[in-house]
């Protein structure tokens, strides 16, 4: 098996095991490939610490650090505590292994609560991958730092370069659908064996990602994103932008291609902003840039779709009626789809979506427990 395949087969392995982090999942991905770090937002219990350790277990050989900050938090805790022999020596020098320092993938919790007597440290190892002991600077084989907080930094808490050192931030929640959360309590894909790659085998698929090939057409665009961004004022970094390629190529690689095409440009969704105000903004820009009239009808049904399953599953809502309302959508959907499969036969995405249409329907008729007593024959007709 190619390394390329042995990538796909752990996507795919860890899609089954954590239920509704497929686009985190391929984040943690891209992150790892393109050694670029990555921040989760959410609540508590949502599977952010359990995704970034099952990670560590499937690469062989690889160091990995996991600590929850506090206000209280000492440097000892993240990089070792000082040498007492050395010391007695008047030599100011820490013990770092086993930690931070020492790691190829860390997972921080609660990442903003580091406090000053961390911070610059933090934000030097991060950035440069160097750890100043005794003045010394030591070489750090850290590839990502998945950082993960339950809410945003506050504006006023000087911690706006750490949040700026995480190229990829994604919001997580709890899982929405239904038929999904069944299936966590189960534990569906808990005793699933996953499959496992060698450091070699990665740093072979991140020396291929630093090759892939990144046409003109997407310079242009990113140069025509940028200037629409300035129009709303919005203002990322020329470093963020710079750092962006990596995170493309990355996103190409999984999709086993050695070059970037237009659409992998939609992940700058969750590159380009700043101010969560700015989040909706930049989504649409990012979107109008990277998708043809094909992807982007795709990509809003898919969004619409989750939108209708979310509300499906409402206490609020009369659970018959949303489900008759919902496969109406769905059908319509359809018949958007079908159109546009007879002006773009080639294009295999499209058959795709309508089977992910079927099957959310499929899903749909599962939620009525007993279809005859229904007074509506619609619902039988899935």
């Amino acid at each position: 098996m190619g390394n390329l395949d042995k990538l796909k087969e752990i996507k795919d392995a860890l899609n089954k095991k954590f239920i509704e982090r497929e686009k985190e999942i391929e984040a943690i991905l891209i992150a790892l490939l393109s050694r670029q770090h990555m921040l989760l937002i959410g609540p508590a219990g949502t599977g952010k610490s359990a995704l970034s350790a099952e990670l560590s277990n499937i690469i062989d050989g690889s160091s990995y650090f996991q600590w929850l900050l506090t206000k209280f938090s000492t440097p000892e805790e993240i990089f070792g505590p000082l040498s007492l022999k050395d010391l007695e020596s008047g030599v100011y020098k820490r013990n770092i292994a086993s930690k931070m320092p020492e790691a190829h993938l860390v997972f921080l919790d609660e990442i903003f609560k580091s406090n000053s007597a961390i911070l610059n440290s933090l934000l030097t190892l991060i950035n440069e991958r160097v750890f100043y002991n005794n003045g010394q600077p030591v070489a750090s084989p850290l590839m990502s730092v998945i950082g993960a907080s339950n809410e945003y930094p506050e504006a006023d808490e000087g911690l706006e370069a750490l949040f700026d050192r995480f190229l990829l931030r994604f919001e997580v929640d709890y899982i929405g659908d239904e038929s999904n959360f069944i299936s966590m309590l189960k534990g569906q894909g808990q005793n699933l064996v996953m499959p496992m790659m060698t450091m070699e085998e990665l740093e072979n698929l991140q020396f291929l990602c630093d090759m892939v090939v990144i046409p003109d057409d997407v310079y242009t665009t990113l140069s025509t994103m940028r200037n629409d961004l300035k129009d709303e004022g919005i203002w990322p970094s020329d470093r963020r932008f710079k750092q962006s390629l990596s995170i493309l190529q990355a996103k190409a690689l999984i999709e086993q291609r050695q070059e970037v095409k237009l659409k992998d440009l939609l992940v700058l969704e969750h590159t380009l902003w700043e101010s969560v105000d700015h989040k909706s903004i930049v989504s649409e820009i990012v979107t109008n840039h990277s998708l043809d009239i094909v992807s982007k009808k795709i990509y809003e049904i898919e969004n619409d779709i989750s939108d209708m399953m979310g509300a499906v599953d409402d206490p609020a809502n009369d659970k018959t009626e949303m489900v008759l309302e919902t496969n109406k959508k769905m059908q319509a959907m359809l018949e958007e789809l079908k159109i546009l499969q007879l002006n773009h036969p080639t294009r295999g995405e499209i058959d795709e979506a309508i089977s992910k249409i079927r099957d959310k329907q499929h899903k749909l008729s599962e939620l009525i427990i007993d279809p005859i007593d229904q007074p509506n024959d619609k619902v039988t007709s899935f």
